[in-house]
């Protein structure tokens, strides 16, 4: 059902449980949740705390990881399909939804988008009191237990009343929600086979996938139920997709998918699974995106335990590392994780976390891109002593870390991204008096409050804006304007400037014009 239209998806994101609440201009991710305790002894662990991180889900699986189909070195194109689309057809399945809902519900959504949410093409807003409006929709999913545990999207159920399930042999079955993560999109859903056990697609491996191999995705296009279509996998790790969400990891391919394949498997020529198909690029007729399996499987078993998932949790903010913030930080190459704050009384603050850190590596897990610091983090259970490796002052320094729980939502992992990278200076400030902090609602009177930027200016240019509050340049803080001005006319070519803005800190690099 409703295959999300990445064009039109901002101004409908609330309709989402998925994206719910991430509004991913500040890109929130003050670094992540919990693993519930019934859910969480596959990740391991010693008695120093650290995750095995060899220590597989498989170990909690309730679904088959052997399709049964001996693997082949293919070469060139397959003369078909046929085989495989046959062998997987029974434990796909289409899924029908109904449910009331209030029309201020999803506000905004934007004209001729209605036909891929349900409901008829009726309008979302009208003029006085909201009407209570009858939704229905269609999606795909896949069986991945013989009991009746079906594999789909959170968009596909999210808010329903009523979830029938269609089956290849014309069966009917209805469904009740076992879990929801609309973090990563997917749904758990059961249904009562009775003395008869359902056919079940297996579950492979997304990470040996790799662009160039063959896929299939079978679903329910437009109610055109068991579709079959062919292509290859595009890329992997494609993120910003929908929203800037944290956890964003798409697999993309060309592999036809259209609104109503949401919830169907995207599938290797073993038939395996090794993506949910998700989302669509409206404008395109050959890009899509699939959650890769792998997502899913870490976090299936807590969905069935719990009927939700918890993450861990840093407690930091986050941007990225860009050229010109390396040279400032002395650093080998733009990667990693600059931490821009440590919140305090949080798991990073106690691990000995310091804002300037660029985490390098957790776990054993190389960090290449900041993005990929929230995703490891929240794989992390809860209490687990974590060994993060850090660049500070030029120098790599190893933390043991214990990471907490997840609480708010809101929290996953609080991450800025600057918008700017070059520039001069063109800013006027004024000292933070306890009033004008009162009044700012800050409790910090130390920095310079930036008054005014020149729209032309480099300071504009490198993203700072009036209202930011100048606490640090080049690692040192700022007492007042006049130490300021004075450490400006000393820089020579640029300088590293930390901002507080609102109540998060970020690093930005300002160049002097010429």
């Amino acid at each position: 059902m409703r295959t999300i239209l990445i064009s039109t998806l901002l101004a409908a994101v609330s309709f989402f449980g998925t994206f719910d609440g991430l509004d991913g201009r500040l890109d929130q991710s003050s670094l992540f949740g919990p693993k519930a305790a019934q859910a969480l002894d596959f990740f391991g662990g010693d008695d120093e705390g650290e995750v095995e991180v060899a220590e597989s889900a498989d170990r909690n699986a309730f679904w088959r990881s052997d399709s049964g189909v001996q693997e082949a070195q293919l070469i060139g194109i397959p003369t078909s399909f046929a085989d495989l689309a046959e062998r997987v057809a029974p434990a796909v399945v289409s899924i029908q939804t109904s449910g009331t809902i209030e029309m201020s519900q999803q506000p905004g959504l934007p004209p001729g988008l209605e036909e891929f949410f349900g409901g008829g093409g009726s309008p979302w807003h009208q003029r006085g009191t909201p009407q209570p409006h009858k939704s229905s929709g269609e999606g795909s999913g896949f069986v991945i237990s013989q009991d009746g545990y079906i594999v789909t999207n959170n968009h596909v159920v999210q808010d329903m009343d009523e979830i029938t399930v269609h089956f290849l042999n014309g069966d009917e079955l209805e469904a009740e929600v076992i879990g929801r993560d609309p973090k990563t999109d997917i749904a758990l859903l059961k249904v009562d086979p009775g003395k008869k056990p359902l056919a079940t697609i297996a579950l492979g491996d997304s990470d040996a996938t790799r662009p160039g191999d063959w896929v299939v995705a079978v679903g329910n296009p437009f109610g055109l139920a068991h579709t079959v279509t062919a292509g290859i996998v595009s890329a992997k790790h494609r993120r910003d997709v929908i929203n800037r969400q944290s956890y964003e990891d798409f697999i993309q391919t060309d592999a036809a998918i259209n609104p109503g394949n949401s919830g169907g498997p995207l599938i290797d020529l073993q038939g395996r699974v090794i993506g949910i198909n998700t989302a669509i690029r409206s404008n395109a007729n050959t890009i899509g995106f699939s959650v890769p399996i792998n997502q899913a499987k870490r976090i299936l078993p807590q969905l069935r335990a719990d009927g939700r998932v918890t993450r861990g949790w840093l407690g930091v903010q986050i941007q990225g590392v860009t050229k010109d913030i390396a040279k400032q930080f002395n650093l080998d190459k733009a990667s990693g994780a600059l931490i821009s704050q440590v919140l305090p009384d949080t798991p990073a603050s106690k691990g000995g976390i310091e804002r300037g850190d660029v985490i390098i590596e957790f776990n054993g897990e190389e960090i290449e891109e900041w993005r990929d610091l929230p995703i490891v983090v929240a794989d992390t259970p809860v209490n687990a002593k974590a060994k993060v490796v850090v660049i500070r002052d030029g120098k790599k320094k190893t933390l043991q870390v214990q990471i907490g729980l997840l609480d708010d939502p809101q929290q996953v992992a609080s991450t800025n991204n600057p918008d700017g990278g070059a520039g001069a200076f063109g800013i006027r400030g004024q000292n933070l008096t306890r009033a004008l902090a009162d009044e700012l609602g800050i409790e910090d009177t130390s920095g310079v409050l930036v008054t005014d930027v020149d729209p032309n200016g480099p300071a504009a240019e490198a993203g700072i804006q009036r209202g930011d509050i100048i606490i640090e340049l080049d690692r040192k803080a700022v007492g007042n304007v006049d130490d300021l001005t004075r450490k400006l006319d000393n820089t020579k070519e640029s300088v590293l400037v930390l901002v507080r803005r609102g109540q998060n800190t970020l690093f930005v690099p300002l160049k002097r014009a010429g």
